[in-house]
């Protein structure tokens, strides 16, 4: 059984939730996000909680049944105080700075490597090796701070690269001469 499923999610002052059918929007002091859920899956509103419902106990349903109770959790929170990723730039002669809404960093390569902000999303940088990923949707935070990540991989040897703050890197022991 689906424990998270069962759970209402609790709709918070000042944030409103409308349904559409199966699209459900979300509209808080932070922005709004409308999302297309399964078809199968019950949803309504009650009380001011939303209460997802599940046609049949079969293991694809009971799947279902949490993923859409946690997708409609995270667009709660998102509009009310949103999501972020720290990310940590390790090597020597490694930086990242802001120019307008472009992310601008060097990573060891010829050149800066240059990345626009997305829609929706803000990197602000503490410093020059920390960056900060900010946003209302959980997914598309999680996507740029992954593509960020993706420049350069964090290496096993010397730890140079970019990590996410909270991530530990094994390391490995290298040559011995």
């Amino acid at each position: 059984m689906s424990r998270i499923g069962k759970a209402p999610v609790a709709i918070l002052d000042g944030v409103d939730v409308k349904l559409d059918g199966h699209t459900i929007t979300v509209k808080g002091p932070k922005g709004s996000l409308t999302r297309d859920l399964h078809p199968d899956m019950g949803i309504e509103i009650k009380d001011g909680e939303v209460i997802v419902t599940r046609p049949s106990d079969s293991k694809y349903n009971k799947s279902l049944h949490g993923l859409t109770r946690a997708l409609i959790a995270n667009m709660v929170t998102g509009v009310t105080t949103g999501f972020e990723k720290a990310l940590e730039i390790n090597g020597i002669g490694y930086r990242a700075e802001k120019k307008g809404k472009k992310l601008v960093m060097n990573l060891g390569y010829s050149h800066p490597v240059e990345m626009e902000d997305p829609e929706d999303i803000e990197t602000v940088c503490d410093g020059q090796n920390k960056v900060i990923v900010k946003g209302i949707s959980k997914e598309a935070v999680g996507a740029h701070a992954a593509n960020i990540r993706a420049k350069r991989l964090p290496e096993p040897y010397k730890g140079h690269g970019i990590k996410y703050v909270d991530e530990h890197i094994r390391r490995k022991v290298g040559k011995t001469g």
